[in-house]
């Protein structure tokens, strides 16, 4: 599952992509100073700048104050509603077991089993059937006493699988390839068969849900307003969320089985970008992103402090409500796609930042991934050549210039998100090369804390907001171009089927070549989605402040080790 992003916020993965949008936020100081995205094959660790130090170096205790555009509503990261990497940012301290699960990832994005709760992993094939032989850890828990076994597997399944069709899931991924979840030598030995092979085998049980969240009422509704932290178990657990100060404490969670943490609190504030520039200036957090310009220029020579430079998982720009009229006509996402100048949206995200990259064409994988391939799905581009994809599909000008078909203008609002004046410039900028187009376009600027509940309610017809990128093309290819499953319900019998096929092919180069070539096609029938940048990840930290800063697929919201992250000694 891919996370939702605003561009320029923080980003982390659990077992959907999440969604994220056009935010500033960011970072500066020791470690590679990356000026540029990576292509295939490049030195990743030019990506990664996260001072790292063995947690017995450090001081033991202290406190951690870290900003986040949106606390809430919405609790639960696998709802529509609640999926959003800030949500996912949130969650990661408190609850490892709905945000890793089985599984821990390396900073090049190799997964291998996370032992707090899964101590082994083995698969075997047998006449086009798979057998997952899971060992549970006797130890895993979650904080109210309920053990993490064969039970906490079935739900989980029978909750993400799809096939109740009132249960608000971002997507089904694998599960819908599960057949059945049972014991095997006792409850902490689970026993997963599949209706087909599943790869990579960490597309399943990234994340858990507690048995007790076993209804459409209780998974779309029930965490609205309640973090629920009895059905969580991870290194720390919630103090107190204060819903007037829009602030959520943690402490070390004395029921936590596995390596104890290095700092005795944890505080994330709700902050508007502007609000979190000045609370890092006077001391009050630790650390915040700078990934544009204002904030950037902002932050620079702040007292004890440091830059940390490094890739942003992140691909989007353009994330469309086909749903929504008049977008649910192909020729105006086409045109949109066609009226987009991407290099000079670049040139307007990036000023100032010593960044450079090429136009990159795919929402599922970076350029430095050596699956990755330029699927975007338009070569001829410009205001001319897309009225004439206006003009080709009916439409002409009205009296006003703008492009109309049948009376109904193509008219729409671009949703710019916080109050970043460079995301702000970077939407007024697409607003006027898509009016040079011939389309009626006007912003519906909404503050941060608003980006889950409007993306999670499909209320925008354009969004400046995309998707955590992960390592392996598999589930994001389902969740994004699944005709099933992704959000828009666009796609075909012929590509769902090639999804359902390219899922059970082993070799990692195969697969994903057959999962850029589905994008491909859905890009170039559909136009969805669209990439206008990848971008840097910049982040200011505290001075002295270790573990903590971009790490690629290690840890999207970058902390790669709750239990590790902490101050130096003086």
């Amino acid at each position: 599952m891919k996370n939702l992003n605003k561009i320029g916020g923080v980003t982390a993965v659990v077992a959907a992509l999440a969604l994220t949008a056009c935010g500033g936020g960011g970072g500066g100081s020791k470690g590679p100073e990356a000026a540029k995205g990576q292509d295939s094959g490049s030195d990743l660790s030019k990506l990664i700048s996260i001072n790292a130090k063995d947690p017995k170096d450090l001081q033991q205790g202290g406190k951690l104050t870290l900003p986040l555009g949106n606390i809430g509503p919405d609790f639960n990261g696998f709802s529509n509603t609640g999926n959003s990497a800030d949500n996912t940012a949130l969650h990661r301290p408190i609850d490892e077991a709905g945000t890793w699960g089985c599984w821990n990832f390396d900073f090049d994005g190799t997964a291998s089993p996370n032992k707090n709760f899964c101590e082994d992993v083995k698969s075997d094939v047998k006449d086009g059937k798979q057998t997952i032989t899971i060992k549970v850890n006797p130890k895993a828990t979650f904080n109210d006493g309920t053990p993490i076994d064969v039970k906490t597997f079935e739900n989980t399944w029978k909750m993400l699988n799809g096939q109740n069709k009132d249960i608000d899931i971002v997507t089904s991924g694998a599960y819908e390839f599960v057949d059945s979840v049972k014991a095997g030598a006792n409850d902490k030995e689970v026993v997963v068969t599949t209706t087909q092979p599943v790869y990579p085998l960490d597309s399943l049980f990234t994340g858990f849900i507690h048995p007790a969240v076993n209804t459409p009422e209780i998974f779309n509704t029930g965490f609205t307003g309640d973090m629920h932290p009895e059905w969580m178990a991870g290194p720390f657990k919630v103090d107190k969320y204060d819903t007037a100060a829009k602030t959520v404490t943690m402490v070390p969670n004395d029921k936590w089985w596995g390596t104890k943490p290095v700092l005795e609190s944890v505080v994330f504030r709700q902050l508007e970008s502007s609000a979190a520039i000045a609370a890092f200036k006077n001391g009050e957090i630790d650390g915040v992103s700078a990934n544009t310009i204002t904030p950037y220029k902002q932050l620079d020579g702040t007292k004890n402090s440091e830059i940390r430079r490094g890739q942003r998982l992140f691909a989007g720009g353009l994330n469309i409500n086909a749903q929504k009229a008049p977008m649910t006509d192909v020729a105006i996402r086409k045109a949109i796609f066609t009226a987009v100048d991407r290099e000079a949206l670049r040139k307007v995200r990036f000023n100032g930042l010593n960044w450079e990259e090429e136009s990159s064409g795919s929402m599922m994988l970076l350029p430095f991934s050596k699956y990755y391939q330029d699927n975007y799905p338009v070569t001829e581009t410009g205001p001319d050549a897309a009225k004439k994809v206006l003009t080709d599909a009916g439409y002409k000008a009205n009296a006003a210039g703008i492009m109309e078909k049948d009376g109904v203008p193509a008219a729409f609002k671009i949703s710019n998100f916080g109050d970043d004046p460079t995301t702000l410039a970077f939407a007024q900028t697409l607003q006027k090369q898509l009016q040079a187009g011939g389309m009626d376009v006007g912003i519906d600027q909404r503050a941060s804390a608003d980006f889950g509940k409007v993306l999670g309610s499909r209320d925008f017809f354009l969004s400046v907001s995309g998707y955590t990128v992960g390592a392996d093309a598999t589930d994001s290819v389902k969740q994004f171009y699944d005709s099933k499953t992704n959000e828009n319900e666009l796609g075909d019998a012929d590509l769902d089927a090639k999804i359902k096929k390219l899922s059970t092919i082993a070799d990692n180069a195969e697969r994903n070549k057959a999962a850029m070539e589905v994008e491909k096609e859905h890009m170039a029938k559909y136009f969805s989605m669209g990439v206008v940048m990848n971008g840097p990840q910049i982040s200011f930290a505290r001075t002295g402040l270790a573990n903590y800063g971009p790490s690629l697929f290690k840890s999207l919201s970058q902390v790669p080790d709750w239990t590790t992250i902490g101050w130096e000694k003086k």
